[in-house]
């Protein structure tokens, strides 16, 4: 099983009360799933790319426990700056994984300020280089899903 690095464990509970209190924190919402096992409800700290009015999340980190999560489940809750909107989550094809990971990411990344162009850059390049450098290697480790509204 693939974990997320120990910084981001380490700050994940204090990212996940935040968002539980509507605290804007950029792309971050608390993603909220029912456990695939367990069928209680389980939340992680996401980022939503949103671009040209479609939304994905994508398992930086490889397959961790939100990602096998929401694949089984297909659906999940989302709360972001106080708002929750329940969503339909579809994982996307190694093709267009691929193709997220070569345009849209780099598109929606470029459109940020300077400081979330650093972040992005400094964190996939420590977590992730295949992010930014092989598409379709991070398309085969790093899964996506695209979200969409269950209201419309």
């Amino acid at each position: 099983m693939t974990t997320a690095p120990a910084f981001v464990r380490a700050s994940n509970p204090l990212s996940r009360r935040l968002l539980r209190l509507g605290t804007p924190m950029g792309p971050n919402v608390l993603l909220t799933v029912r456990g695939r096992s367990s069928g209680k409800p389980r939340s992680a700290a996401v980022a939503v790319v949103e671009l040209d009015g479609r939304r994905w999340i994508m398992g930086a980190y490889g397959d961790v426990q939100w990602v096998r999560n929401l694949r089984a489940a297909g659906e999940a809750e989302i709360r972001a700056s106080g708002v929750e909107e329940d969503v339909i989550a579809r994982e996307l094809d190694a093709t267009e994984a691929a193709d997220f990971y070569a345009r849209i990411l780099p598109t929606y990344l470029g459109r940020m300020p300077w400081f979330g162009r650093l972040f992005g850059r400094i964190l996939f390049g420590a977590v992730a280089p295949e992010i930014r450098d092989d598409p379709e290697r991070a398309a085969a480790t790093r899964p996506v899903f695209e979200l969409r509204s269950k209201a419309g």
